[in-house]
């Protein structure tokens, strides 16, 4: 491995030279030069690995000297070194993206840390990543042996995704393979922790689903402060933590609130529970001119507003909202440009469908596929739409507007790697993750069949239709041209059936800052 080359940039170079003996000590190449102008022209002439700039030089200063330096190499780190403890100073060093800053007096473990920071700092993390989570992962083992709650598995989930978002930046390939594989394994066993207790999970008061999502946690809220209540469609866990950040610019965290998306994990059933505070059994009977079964004809979440309107009615609050339904961008861009309308809202719910149509588009598009090709690009896709998004607008002028954040989702998705077969009349459903209908017939060690659908209050489209769920990573494929069917959906982003990924969802309360 060749060394590593340093310029160092100082007027006062020979006062310094202790300094540099100790660098070339460590193993570290140092050239000098004591003004602004030899210095351009040896980083035109010469690949440094890092720069060392004094902010007080006499002619071209350290901050102009920066200034040139990033028109010709804007990737090169420059450390910037001063006498002065001037706040000016720094934040105008910081805004032309220096990697660190130092104030003289230096000393010699100060000038190694900041090395080590900017140049090893990849390295040091991956080592250091890899080193916990080998001596977590027997924890992470032991407490899959020991989960027995929606609480515990929550928190073992989100363990899971802190690891692997930690560890897909390492240079340890097996650690992902390996925590892949402790992935599988929970969703194996919170498969069988959903079908022994669904039913009953569905029924205690002290859990949060879908229908009591806006009772127990939205309402509260919006009774308090003019709010923006976001719903991005499907929205994973780990999608969420990658936008995070971004909304972090804008808004304080206020609380997070983890909750479960009911059976079927799809729009239908899981954004229609959110919105009218009922599960689907319920919304058939109260509501059957907004209630539309996987048998019914065209779109079935075209009464979100209906439902919340009826919702907000039972807390006898005057409340006065407006709800937006986002499909495309031209329409993202239309709301984000007329904001300001929606000041005197007590509560504004943008829905937007944009994650819903990528992971679909994944399906039909072979470059979609292409881009989102793991877990991995899903997440990245996903942080570079929201960052040049019509919905970080909205953000942004919510914040300005001292409007208080919700945002959320109603289910999330999971990449389908395995089929398992299904064969139903004409008339069954078509999501690939579950299936409704009369005589269907399926490998029962992969469902969680539900032969009375009323128990775990869904509506029955026929007499004698049952529900079933697949389960980890699992899709429906029919007999029939089974090999073309496995080929077009494998690898494709799905929902409706039971995972982690799917179930356990992010709800996040923010103020601005």
């Amino acid at each position: 491995m060749s060394k590593i080359q340093i310029l160092w940039v100082d007027d006062e170079i020979d006062i310094l030279k202790p300094h540099i003996l100790f660098l070339e000590k460590k193993d570290y190449t140092v050239d000098t030069c004591t003004n602004g102008v030899d210095a351009l022209d040896k980083i035109a002439a010469h690949n440094y690995d890092v720069v060392f700039l004094d902010e007080n030089m006499p002619g071209l200063s350290g901050l102009e000297t920066l200034a040139e330096l990033k028109l010709q190499k804007p990737n090169l780190p420059v450390i910037m070194i001063t006498k002065s403890e001037e706040e000016n100073l720094m934040e105008e060093a910081i805004g032309n993206q220096i990697a660190d800053y130092l104030i003289k007096p230096l000393n010699p473990n100060q000038i190694l840390l900041s090395l080590k920071k900017n140049l090893d700092h990849s390295r040091l993390v991956s080592e250091q990543t890899t080193s916990n989570y080998q001596q977590e992962f027997r924890k992470i083992a032991m407490d899959l042996a020991m989960v027995n709650s929606l609480d515990e598995w929550i928190a073992l989930y989100k363990k899971l995704i802190h690891w692997e978002l930690l560890l897909e930046n390492s240079n340890e390939p097996a650690m992902l393979e390996i925590l892949e594989s402790q992935k599988m394994e929970a969703n194996s066993l919170f498969f069988k922790f959903i079908k022994k207790n669904y039913k009953d999970l569905l029924t205690n008061n002290d859990l949060i689903f879908s229908h009591t999502l806006f009772k127990k946690v939205i309402a509260p809220q919006i009774q308090q402060k003019p709010t923006l209540w976001v719903v991005v469609d499907n929205l994973r866990y780990d999608q969420f933590r990658t936008i995070e950040p971004i909304v972090n610019q804008f808004y304080k965290k206020k609380a997070e609130i983890d909750y479960f998306s009911i059976l079927p994990t799809a729009t239908q059933y899981a954004r229609n529970a959110l919105f009218s505070g009922m599960l689907p059994l319920e919304m058939e009977q109260k509501f059957p001119q907004y209630w539309k079964s996987d048998s019914d004809e065209g779109g079935k979440n075209l009464y979100e507003n209906e439902f919340l309107t009826e919702q907000i009615k039972k807390f006898r609050v005057p409340l006065k909202h407006e709800y937006f339904k986002i499909t495309n961008l031209e329409a993202g861009k239309k709301l984000a440009d007329s904001f300001q309308s929606i000041k005197n809202n007590d509560l504004t719910v943008v829905v937007i469908n944009f994650v819903d149509m990528l992971s679909h588009a994944k399906t039909e598009m072979d470059v979609i596929k292409e881009l989102v090709s793991d877990d991995k690009a899903y997440r990245s896709l996903t942080a570079s739409w929201f960052q040049n998004s019509p919905l970080l607008e909205m953000i942004k002028k919510a914040q300005a507007m001292g409007l208080q954040l919700i945002l959320t989702t109603d289910h999330g998705t999971i990449n389908t790697k395995n089929p398992t077969r299904i064969i139903g009349p004409k008339e069954i459903s078509s999501n690939l993750r579950y299936k409704t209908g009369r005589s269907l017939s399926y490998e029962d060690k992969d469902v969680y069949a539900v032969h009375n659908p009323k128990e775990i209050f869904l509506p029955q489209s026929a007499l004698n239709s049952s529900f079933v769920f697949a389960k980890e990573d699992l899709f429906f494929a029919y007999p029939n041209n089974f090999n073309h069917y496995v080929k077009y959906y494998k690898n494709t982003y799905q929902h409706g059936g039971i995972s982690l990924e799917e179930m356990i969802i992010p709800c996040v309360v923010y103020e601005p800052k």
